[in-house]
């Protein structure tokens, strides 16, 4: 394909980059991968070994010893000549995180796009870290903070954006004068080996240290080495509440920092207020976008019984229309699954909601025959259901969609949407006030990410993006979100010819 070309992908690739070239290929079983568009084989890539991913870390270790004494302006010029190669591959890397990840045409472009964006913010922002100052309480003395590079950051991501959120990350790190070992998932590692080949122009073109924007491709043996690496102060990692709840363990252990973007179990609160022109494409878009993989996926719509019949009557009607197939076809709606295992998570998750009670209302099938030859494309299910039934309470990475009724007012949509023990992304469609601002309260929406009369996926760049409770707190991308890849300092100096003391202690010799 003339994309995996012009992106330097061929049938055997290396899988250890140090940002400026590939390491030889070790002596581990190269990984296959197959696209689950349409099973075939794309190509091979040779995983790192553990010599090569502590190699790796000692070049990444001096250069940030380097690229710390940048200005953080010449970072961002950097960074910038990033997001410019970014836009001159924008097509084909789109094209092919379409075809090895599975999500829309539409929404590989996007991805890339928000790479590129992510670039541009944080070109700006490398001539705004900016610190405070503060009033002493000792005479002639002056205080204030300031952040300093934290060190090398280790990113781990997930397959369902395989380069979005690494950007998020490293063009973040590397203005604020970090260093990065970037994990990409073992099921996408093509764009990410795509990715180190347009950097690598950059950096090498720069003359930048080896060892400054690295990636190692490989499985849990070396998520594993970095988590217990103390050369990494900070890790960021994305996944389940599980990967995320190990790695957060791992990392504390040994007083390190952790970024944890994990599981969602969204919910919308479609009220008795609500433009259902407006709420229904929304709904349909959170629940069936990338196949209902991503992390702020709508997985429960909460409904008021006053439109409850018309809200069913609408999605189940939306979901008869939606076009299942090729994502690389803009004529589709919907593409595959990652994997056959997530195809039967999907099926599975269906069979124990409904032994709960649930109803199918649609959807729920398995696809085959032509142009579903991979065995991972399924029609987006609908099911009523209780928010209290353990399979609502749990996440399951597909399209599956619980349709649930209330019947008194926002207390207890929202109550409702707030009784599952992740907090990721939540919305509101309603057109009333006070329906509005008691859910945007801080005795409302629980989740890092609440929105009115949108969906709940769809996150823009410049807000800090993350969730709470198994979410795992963490927050990257825009705003503030950059004071994590940094530490603070504290100072205070004395301009005067005395010695006075904090609390008005006398220490008199």
């Amino acid at each position: 394909m003339e994309f995996l070309k012009k992106l330097g992908i061929s049938a055997q690739n290396a899988g250890v980059s140090t940002g400026t070239g590939w390491l030889d290929k070790s002596d581990s079983a190269p990984i296959a991968i197959h696209s689950p568009v349409d099973g075939n084989l794309i190509a091979r890539v040779t995983p790192c070994s553990e010599q090569q991913y502590h190699q790796v870390a000692e070049k990444a270790q001096s250069a940030f010893l380097q690229w710390r004494r940048v200005t953080a302006p010449q970072r961002g010029e950097i960074v910038r000549q990033i997001g410019e190669a970014l836009r001159e591959y924008k097509q084909p890397l789109g094209e092919l995180v379409s075809y090895e990840m599975g999500k829309s045409l539409q929404e590989g472009l996007g991805e890339v796009q928000e790479m590129i964006d992510i670039c541009d913010f944080a070109v700006g922002l490398s001539r705004q870290l900016c610190g405070s100052t503060m009033h002493s309480e000792r005479p002639l003395h002056r205080m204030y903070e300031q952040y300093h590079p934290m060190g090398v950051v280790g990113v781990i991501s997930a397959f369902n954006f395989p380069v979005a959120v690494w950007s998020w990350n490293t063009m973040i790190a590397a203005v604020c004068g970090d260093a990065v070992i970037w994990k990409p998932s073992e099921k996408t590692p093509l764009t990410a080996i795509a990715c180190q080949n347009i950097v690598q122009q950059v950096l090498i073109r720069n003359h930048l240290p080896e060892g400054l924007l690295s990636m190692v491709v490989g499985g849990p043996e070396i998520g594993e080495l970095m988590l217990d690496d103390k050369r990494l102060p900070l890790m960021s990692v994305t996944g389940s509440t599980k990967v995320g709840r190990h790695a957060g363990q791992k990392v504390a252990a040994r007083f390190g920092k952790s970024i944890l973007e994990l599981g969602g179990n969204n919910a919308i609160i479609v009220t008795a207020n609500a433009d259902l022109k407006v709420a229904v494409p929304g709904v349909v878009f959170g629940a069936v976008g990338t196949a209902g993989q991503r992390c702020t996926t709508t997985r429960r719509v909460i409904v008021h019984e006053s439109v409850y019949d018309k809200v069913k009557e609408s999605l189940v009607s939306a979901y008869g229309k939606l076009r299942i197939g090729d994502p690389l076809d803009e004529n589709n709606h919907v593409g595959p699954l990652i994997d056959k295992d997530s195809v039967s998570n999907f099926v599975n998750a269906i069979s124990r909601v409904r032994d709960e009670g649930g109803t199918l209302l649609c959807g729920g099938e398995v696809l085959q025959g032509q142009g579903y030859e991979s065995g991972c494309y399924v029609t987006p299910a609908i099911v009523e259901a209780e928010n209290h039934y353990a399979t609502v309470q749990s996440e399951t990475f597909a399209p599956l969609l619980y349709l649930i009724k209330y019947r008194g007012d926002v207390d207890e949509a929202i109550a409702l949407q707030n009784g599952v023990a992740q907090g990721l992304s939540s919305a509101i469609f309603s057109l009333d006030m006070r329906e509005v601002e008691n859910y945007l309260a801080h005795w409302g929406s629980d989740c890092g990410i609440s929105n009115v009369n949108i969906g709940t996926s769809g996150a823009e760049i410049g807000g800090a993006f993350g969730g709470e409770k198994e979410t795992g707190g963490g927050r990257e991308s825009g705003s503030d979100a950059w004071k994590a890849y940094m530490r603070r300092q504290t100072n205070t100096i004395n301009y005067s010819a005395e010695l006075p003391l904090a609390q008005g202690i006398k220490f008199d010799l």
